[in-house]
């Protein structure tokens, strides 16, 4: 008799709509490493095993996805993708984290155990279960202008584990929000 092994695919989701406002310009265009933060975010998707990187925010030539509700933050771009995706495993990541290593994407796999999974005190990345209940959840939290409008809003909603992070893997999560952050991580 032979057994088989079912692999769940995974695809990946780059956050890249935002303003920049804080970092004065495009962080998605910024250099690293001989290409920019989009490219090398979708590179690290795929090399972590993702089947498929989606892009929230208007780069035509990624297959980006602009908003459909402005200025709704990561949530708005999220809900974007997701309107479009199938149904399924996907790890969310922002744009502005260069150094997270593939391997922390695979802890979050292997500690998925809800709708969503994140590291305890980091909304992001988290591996997301992409399905009606998270699309009807998105536009339902859009759809509510007074209501609440973030990540960590949309992770209660759904149910959420946390995995432990080690400290020395803390500087994998690093944002860079800012020309200082960026310096910094860059340099």
């Amino acid at each position: 008799m032979t057994t088989r092994t079912t692999t769940t695919t995974i695809d990946g989701i780059v956050l890249a709509g935002g303003l920049s406002s804080r970092m004065g310009r495009d962080k998605a265009l910024l250099p690293w490493q001989g290409r920019t933060l989009l490219e090398h975010m979708r590179g690290l998707l795929l090399q972590a095993g993702a089947k498929r990187v989606w892009v929230s925010g208007d780069y035509p030539a990624f297959g980006g996805i602009p908003d459909q509700v402005a200025r709704c933050g990561p949530l708005g771009g999220l809900h974007g993708v997701a309107m479009r995706m199938p149904d399924g495993p996907a790890w969310v990541v922002p744009v502005d984290t260069p150094l997270l290593p593939p391997r922390l994407l695979h802890q979050l796999r292997d500690g998925h155990r809800s709708p969503c999974t994140i590291f305890a005190g980091h909304p992001l990345p988290m591996l997301l279960n992409m399905d009606d209940a998270c699309r009807a959840a998105l536009a339902s939290m859009l759809d509510d202008p007074g209501g609440p409008r973030s990540l960590q809003a949309l992770q209660r909603r759904l149910g959420v584990n946390t995995v432990a992070l080690a400290p020395v893997d803390e500087a994998g999560l690093v944002n860079c929000n800012t020309p200082e952050q960026w310096e910094g991580v860059a340099s």
